[in-house]
C-alpha cells in the first residue's frame, strides 16, 4: 500500500506530503514543480524506486502549491520558484524533521535545491543533484546551455501534448509501446496541473540562473549525470561539480532520467554517499538577500523638522520597518539612524518588504531609497558582515528617491516572478572592484 498522504500548512494553503521508511537520514526527493504524491505509486517502476530509497532513509515527498494533491492556487501569479524553500521548510516542520539530505532530479529541481541548501545550510545535511543544472539556457558565458529557440520549441510541444498519451511517447520513447504506461502517464499529467500552469513553470525556468549560489554551498554534494541524456547534456553536471566546493561527480551511462533508465545505479551512488554525509561544523555563513534603506536627505529633513519632531519621525520609521520586515519573513539586523539593515531568505520577499516600506513611509511624506544584493553573509552574533552587506549598501547609494535598486544576482533569482525590473546598466560601486549590472524595480 502507498504511504498515507498528510498535509502541511503554508499560510492558508495545504501541502500534500508522504513519509516512507525509518531513517536516519531524512531524505527529501523532488523532481521539481511537477508531481502527484498519490498517482506516482501506480507505476511499478516508480514505486520500486521510491521503496528502494526508503530502504536506507526516511523518505519525504511533497507536491508544490498549485500542483498534484496540494491545494490549487489562482493562476496569477504562480508561486515564485524561490518559495520552494518555504514549502519544504513547512513540510519538514510538519514531519518533525530538523535536517534533511535533498535529492533533486531534473533541470527544474536543481535551482530549487541549490537555493534551499544555500539559504538553509543548518537544515541541509547533504545535496544530491541528478541530471540537474544551475542554468538551463545558453548564454555568452554559458555556451553549454540549451539555445532559447530549442527550449521554446520544447515548451510549446509540452503545452500542445500535455495530458495526452502522445506526450509520454515523446519524452519516453523507450516505453512508448507500453499502452498501460502511456495511459498512466497521461492521467498523471492531467492530475498534476493544467497545460497553462505547466507552461508558466517551464518558462520561468528559462530565466533562472543560480550559478552565483554554487560557491556558497556548504553541504556535502554529489552530482550525478547521465552521459547521453538528451534533455540536459552531461556538461551541466560537470559545471556543477567544478563550481560547488568539494562536490563529487559521478557520470553514468544512459540516455534516460534516473527513474526510467538504470535507477539502481543512481540509488547505489546516493546510498554510498549519504553514509559519510553528516556534517556537524558550526555555521558562520549563509546565503541571504541583504536589504539596506535610508531616508533621502535625512540631514535636511532633521533641520527642517527640529530635534523633537525628527526623533518622533525616526521612532515611527523604526517601528514600521520592524513590523514590515517581520511580516515579509525577514530579520531586522539593526537600524542605522535613518535606515535599516535586514536580511531575507529570498529576494522576492526582500523586494516586497522594500516596496511596502517605501509606500507606507511615502504616505506620511518620508522618501526612502533601497538597495538589495543576494550573496554570502557572515554571521557575527546578532550582526552580519561580508561583501554582500557592503554591496547592498553601495547599491542603495546609486538609487534615487523612491527607487529600489538590485544587483544582477537578485535579478537572476526572481526570474519568473511578478517583479518587473528595468536595466540600469553597468556601474562602478565605491570601494568594490569591477563593474556591476544593476536593475531598478518598476513593478510587482
Amino acid at each position: 500500500m502507498p504511504p498515507e498522504t498528510r498535509y502541511a500548512q503554508v499560510g492558508p494553503d495545504r501541502l500534500a506530503y508522504q513519509l516512507l521508511g525509518q531513517g536516519p537520514p531524512d531524505l527529501v526527493f523532488t523532481m521539481g514543480p511537477f508531481g502527484h504524491v498519490d498517482i506516482v505509486w501506480e507505476d511499478p517502476q516508480v514505486a520500486l524506486f521510491l521503496r528502494r530509497l526508503a530502504s536506507f532513509s526516511r523518505l519525504i515527498r511533497f507536491d508544490r502549491r498549485g500542483t498534484g494533491a496540494s491545494d490549487p492556487l489562482p493562476p496569477h501569479p504562480l508561486p515564485p520558484w524561490e518559495a520552494y524553500a518555504e514549502e519544504l521548510t513547512a513540510v519538514m516542520d510538519a514531519a518533525g524533521s530538523e535536517r534533511v539530505a535533498l535529492l533533486a532530479a531534473g533541470p527544474e529541481a536543481g535551482p530549487m535545491a541549490l537555493f534551499f541548501a544555500g539559504t538553509k545550510p543548518q537544515r541541509t545535511t547533504a545535496l544530491l543533484l541528478v541530471d540537474a543544472t544551475a542554468r538551463y539556457l545558453a548564454a555568452d558565458d554559458y555556451p553549454i546551455g540549451v539555445p532559447r529557440e530549442t527550449a521554446e520549441a520544447t515548451i510549446a510541444r509540452a503545452e500542445e501534448l500535455w495530458g495526452t498519451e502522445a506526450f509520454a511517447g515523446s519524452y519516453m520513447p523507450a516505453r512508448a509501446s507500453d499502452e498501460r504506461f502511456r495511459r498512466w502517464s497521461a492521467r498523471l499529467e492531467r492530475a498534476i496541473a493544467s497545460k497553462r500552469v505547466v507552461g508558466a513553470y517551464l518558462r520561468a525556468l528559462l530565466e533562472v540562473d543560480v550559478r552565483r549560489v554554487l560557491p556558497l554551498i556548504q553541504a556535502p554534494t554529489l552530482v550525478v549525470a547521465h552521459r547521453e541524456f538528451p534533455v540536459l547534456p552531461v556538461e551541466h553536471g560537470r559545471y556543477l561539480a567544478e563550481h560547488i566546493p568539494g562536490a563529487r561527480l559521478v557520470e553514468l551511462p544512459g540516455n534516460l532520467p534516473m527513474i526510467w533508465g538504470q535507477p539502481e545505479l543512481v540509488v547505489e551512488a546516493v546510498e554510498e554517499f549519504l553514509v559519510g554525509a553528516n556534517p556537524s561544523v558550526e555555521l558562520t555563513r549563509v546565503l541571504a538577500t541583504v536589504l539596506f534603506t535610508d531616508i533621502v536627505d535625512s540631514t535636511g529633513e532633521a533641520e527642517r523638522l527640529g530635534d523633537r519632531r525628527w526623533r518622533a519621525l525616526l521612532d515611527t520609521h523604526d517601528e514600521l520597518a520592524g513590523r514590515l520586515v517581520e511580516q515579509w519573513g525577514g530579520r531586522l539586523v539593526k537600524t542605522t539612524g535613518d535606515g535599516v539593515l535586514a536580511t531575507f531568505d529570498g529576494p522576492g520577499r526582500a523586494i516586497g518588504c522594500a516596496a511596502a516600506l517605501r509606500d507606507e513611509l511615502g504616505d506620511i511624506g518620508v522618501r526612502i531609497r533601497a538597495g538589495l544584493h543576494t550573496g554570502e553573509v557572515e554571521l557575527r552574533g546578532d550582526d552580519v558582515g561580508g561583501i554582500a552587506v557592503h554591496l547592498a549598501a553601495r547599491i542603495m547609494a546609486t538609487a534615487d528617491a523612491g527607487e529600489i535598486v538590485v544587483s544582477q544576482t537578485v535579478r537572476d533569482l526572481v526570474a519568473g516572478s511578478d517583479v518587473v525590473l528595468q536595466d540600469r546598466g553597468s556601474q562602478r560601486l565605491k570601494g568594490i572592484k569591477g563593474d556591476w549590472e544593476l536593475f531598478a524595480v518598476v513593478g510587482r
